[in-house]
């Protein structure tokens, strides 16, 4: 055991990830299963070649442990997921928060943080929004 906890230490690193984005990971050979600290700052899939997509999901550190088929860890990974610097503002109403992307007109867009009700809304928006191009051209 202590063999294997030497060898996870010497294979850490770290990853920076911006919230809504993705990032990418080289995963060393024989890897059979990722395990993900915190699904809910991170999400992480599997693309041919050994390369891990790593997508930032809310704000936080979590870790991406990969094992063997064994069960031993190959490597850990520590990701940091924070607010990226993509021309988003924020206006602040009293208490109630609001966020918009100004590229260059300013549009409101979803951030964790956000004023419940405008959260909702502009979630309920981007959703139907969606609804409405799946099966276009079936």
């Amino acid at each position: 055991m202590l063999a294997t906890a030497a060898a996870a230490q010497a294979a850490e690193s770290q990853l920076d990830v911006t919230v809504d984005r993705a990032s990418l990971m080289r995963a060393p050979d024989g890897v059979a299963t990722i395990v993900i600290g915190n699904p809910l700052i991170a999400d992480a899939t599997t693309q041919r070649n050994g390369v891990i997509v790593v997508t930032g999901k809310s704000f936080g550190s979590t870790n991406i442990v990969l094992l063997d088929a064994r069960g031993e860890v190959l490597s850990e990974t520590i990701v940091s997921v924070a607010r990226g610097q993509n021309n988003t503002v924020m206006v602040q109403r009293g208490a109630k928060r609001e966020s918009f992307s100004c590229n260059p007109r300013c549009e409101p867009v979803l951030a964790i943080g956000d004023n419940q009700d405008t959260f909702t809304t502009t979630a309920g928006q981007i959703s139907q929004r969606q609804g409405m191009s799946v099966g276009v051209g079936q």
